[in-house]
C-alpha cells in the first residue's frame, strides 16, 4: 500500500481539511490578469444591479436575480483581495515593492471592501482603477512593457493592462 492510498484511507475516516495556496514553494508563477478580470466582474455586476427596476424588487424574481447578482460581486470583491496578496505576500520583494506600492496594495484591499459594501459603479470603477495599477507596477517589476486596452469582449467598456510582447 503506498503512502497516497494510506493518507486517503485515513482521509476517508478523519476528514482533513482542504488547504488552498497559490502557492507556498514558491512556484514563480504569477499574474495579475485574474485580479483584473474578477475586479471587471465586480464593475459589471454592479452594472446589472442598476439596470434592475427599483419597481420590480419585491418581485421574486427580481430579487433573485439581485441576490444573484450579488453574490458573485461579493465572490470576484474576494478574489481579487485574494489575488494581490498572494502577489504581495510571495512575489513581491524590498527591491521592486516600496512605500508606494504598499499603500497601493492596501487601497486595493480599502477599495474591495467597499465595492462589497454597496453597488456604486464609481466604486467598482476606483477597484478596478488600482487592480490595473498594480499589473503596471507588477509587469514594470519584471521588465516587461505594458499596454492598456479595452478588455476583449468584455461588457463593461472597460480597459486592461495586458504585457507587450
Amino acid at each position: 500500500m503506498t503512502m497516497w492510498t494510506m493518507l486517503e484511507k485515513l482521509d476517508g475516516f478523519v476528514h482533513f481539511g482542504s488547504v488552498h495556496a497559490h502557492c507556498d514553494i514558491p512556484c514563480g508563477i504569477y499574474d495579475p490578469h485574474q485580479a483584473q478580470v474578477a475586479a471587471h466582474t465586480v464593475l459589471r455586476m454592479d452594472m446589472l444591479i442598476a439596470e434592475i427596476d427599483a419597481s420590480k424588487v419585491p418581485d421574486a424574481g427580481a430579487r433573485n436575480e439581485m441576490i444573484r447578482y450579488v453574490q458573485v460581486k461579493e465572490h470576484h470583491a474576494e478574489l481579487v483581495k485574494s489575488e494581490i496578496r498572494t502577489i504581495w505576500g510571495d512575489y513581491a520583494k524590498p527591491e521592486n515593492a516600496d512605500a508606494k506600492t504598499h499603500e497601493l496594495v492596501w487601497s486595493i484591499m480599502k477599495a474591495a471592501s467597499k465595492a462589497k459594501q454597496d453597488t456604486s459603479i464609481d466604486s467598482a470603477k476606483d477597484l478596478l482603477a488600482k487592480v490595473e495599477q498594480f499589473a503596471e507596477w507588477f509587469w514594470k517589476t519584471k521588465k516587461v512593457d505594458t499596454i492598456r486596452a479595452k478588455a476583449p469582449g468584455f461588457p463593461t467598456d472597460a480597459e486592461m493592462v495586458f504585457p507587450k510582447v
